[in-house]
């Protein structure tokens, strides 16, 4: 069975009509190791789900330094700030592997919908189950303590099959809002415990559900 953008995230709750449309409408995009897909400052209008390869966000200080923010995987979605609310991107999205996406534009959707004006209500609906999503986002990473959060960036990160992450301990520690020393006394635990393998700037889960338990861990 094939997977097409109504299958993923928030839009695999939609109803059966609004699946039907949302599926009519997205367009497919290929993606090399290293092209972009859009970047910081870029008119946005389309949302984008990855059906395969995997994706870097990055966003690039006044100064013109570069930081990592998060990976996207098969199965996740981006781009929805922009397709609800059209402006600018907040950052850069490069292909790290050969890449599909399936996009879909705000205008479209409009369009389609104008035809079918009983859907915007299951539109606005998925809208308000995107935000409570966020909102749980939010108070995950201001009320759990750093060694869960990171537990939960680096498993998220390596991907359903672990793979070794090429990252510094200072840029995990600014996904998880933490100092890098804190960061490396942590992976260094871990590391004494059988959870993971260090190497020279790469990260190995090697017990995926040991860590996960750590990430898993309730407080808050």
């Amino acid at each position: 069975m094939t997977t097409s953008l109504s299958d993923i995230g928030f839009l695999a709750t939609a109803s059966p009509e609004l699946r039907n449309m949302v599926s009519a409408l997205a367009v497919r995009r290929r993606l090399a190791a290293g092209e972009i897909l859009f970047e910081q400052g870029d008119q946005g209008d389309s949302l984008f789900a990855v059906i395969s390869g995997e994706l870097e966000v990055s966003v690039t200080s006044a100064g013109g330094k570069k930081l990592g923010l998060d990976m996207m995987h098969a199965g996740e979605l981006l781009g929805e700030i922009a397709f609800f609310a059209p402006g600018p991107r907040t950052a850069t999205l490069t292909a790290t592997k050969p890449t599909e996406v399936w996009g879909l534009r705000n205008e479209d959707v409009h369009d389609a919908l104008r035809a079918q004006p009983d859907l915007y209500i299951d539109l606005i609906e998925l809208a308000g189950l995107r935000m409570r999503w966020m909102s749980t986002q939010y108070h995950e990473q201001v009320f759990m303590d750093v060694t869960t959060r990171l537990a939960r960036k680096i498993l998220h990160l390596s991907g359903s099959s672990p793979n070794a992450l090429n990252m510094s301990h200072a840029d995990l520690g600014a996904f998880v809002g933490a100092t890098r020393e804190t960061v490396s006394k942590t992976l260094s635990m871990w590391k004494r415990e059988g959870l993971i393998q260090l190497g020279r700037s790469t990260i190995t889960v090697v017990d995926p559900e040991g860590l996960k338990m750590v990430a898993d861990a309730e407080n808050f």
